[in-house]
């Protein structure tokens, strides 16, 4: 079973906010994936950073991206840690399709953490909770 977003229940752990953060966790809202992109060479960066670790340009800004990558890495974790987060969930590691290694550690939601495989095909969706939006993986629909 799922974590229910709707759900009244414990609240889940935000981040705290920063300069070069906010767009990553605040661009759900517009239904946008946000992440920092170099203005100068168009290198990805996550995390955000104001600095490109590639050319070392400060000409960095979020931009949107397609919301779309794949599951490079996971496990389904069955610990109940946290009372936000009731056992078992999926803990991914998603990687981009904008570029390799750009990457994200975040959850796959809508489905069975028994169907979740390697190299599945993902799409994000957002969790809203306060003033933030959690990028979350659910499978590639078809079509």
């Amino acid at each position: 079973m799922q974590p229910d977003p709707g759900a009244a229940g414990p609240p889940r752990p935000l981040p705290e906010l920063d300069a070069w953060n906010r767009a990553f966790w605040t661009g759900g809202a517009g239904g946008r994936l946000l992440i920092a992109r170099c203005g100068d060479c168009g290198y990805w960066i996550h995390p955000p950073g104001p600095i490109c670790p590639r050319c070392h340009s400060r000409e960095v800004a979020p931009q949107p991206v397609s919301g779309r990558g794949r599951l490079l890495t996971f496990t389904v974790n069955h610990q109940p840690w946290h009372p936000a987060f009731p056992p078992p969930y999926v803990i991914a590691l998603v990687e981009l399709e904008e570029q390799p290694l750009l990457r994200l550690v975040s959850n796959v939601v809508d489905c069975d953490p028994d169907s979740v495989r390697l190299g599945m095909p993902l799409e994000v969706r957002f969790e809203p909770v306060e003033d933030v939006h959690i990028p979350l993986f659910r499978p590639l629909a078809a079509g």
